[in-house]
């Protein structure tokens, strides 16, 4: 079954907020989040969809996701482009 690890963005106020994960199903996963059913730090906000790669195996999912989620210039290259700032 493929895997994704996507980027998600939300703009609130002047903060614009990017969040990183993976999973099996990006339509409900995004779904999740908006709800706030997804990761403690995304609720409460709007998120859209900014970046998804598509992997093969979870463990090459996982282990991009670690890579993303610590690549802050990836992250905020991806966010600002998003943005238009």
């Amino acid at each position: 079954m493929p895997c994704y690890v996507y980027i998600l963005g939300s703009e609130q106020g002047d903060r614009y907020r990017t969040y990183v994960g993976w999973t099996t199903d990006l339509d409900r996963r995004l779904a999740q989040h908006n709800r706030g059913d997804g990761a403690k730090s995304t609720r409460g906000r709007k998120w859209v969809l900014l970046y998804a790669e598509r992997y093969e195996t979870r463990r090459e999912a996982m282990s991009r996701e670690w890579h993303v989620k610590h690549d802050a210039k990836l992250r905020r290259m991806i966010g600002h482009m998003q943005s238009g700032r």
